[in-house]
């Protein structure tokens, strides 16, 4: 069995999880969540421990199931955020209701609407706090966003992940 598999989950207080149907749902504070249950994969809930049972033939989704299980656990429980940097003379962000007005050095202004499910703020100019459940859509959000100017590597200008590291390059010398 895989190793991440045998590790257990423990619920914590407020979630709340259901198979009906073939559909795990998890719901909690910050949401609820709903999954596609594999038939290959079982799992058992004893009190606020959730356990996998897995044989060493149907042991290939367990492991990857369980990381499933468990992100949206702690995204029902407690939420996913990704912040988003904007480097560069003139780069700004403003929020206009559930738009995202993004000033990048275009001839226009880049309008983004944040998806259901994620909250996204700005707490400064250069600053954007992508939030949610999901721990997918908050990433795929956030890509998204970043793809719109990616960081360039001779002056780092762009929209960068916090904490990015970007690889400069030389500049050309005469």
């Amino acid at each position: 069995m895989s190793r991440v598999a045998k590790k257990q989950i423990n619920l914590p207080k407020g979630v709340e999880l259901k198979v009906v149907d073939g559909t795990i749902s998890v719901k909690g504070a910050k949401g609820t969540l709903s999954l596609a249950k594999p038939e290959t994969v079982n799992f058992s809930v004893d009190g606020d421990v959730l356990q996998f049972d897995a044989d060493a033939d149907n042991m290939k989704m367990a492991g990857t199931m369980r990381a499933i299980l468990a992100n949206m656990i702690t995204g029902v429980s407690e939420g996913f955020t990704r912040k988003l940097e904007l480097v560069g003379v003139g780069y700004r962000a403003a929020m206009q209701g559930r738009d995202v007005n993004l000033s990048l050095g275009y001839s226009h202004p880049v309008v983004f609407t944040a998806p259901e499910g994620i909250t996204i703020t700005t707490p400064t100019q250069t600053e954007i706090l992508v939030a949610g459940a999901d721990k997918q859509l908050v990433g795929e959000v956030a890509a998204k966003i970043r793809a719109f100017r990616k960081p360039e590597p001779y002056k780092g200008k762009g929209i960068r992940y916090s904490g990015e590291k970007i690889i400069m390059k030389e500049a050309k010398k005469a």
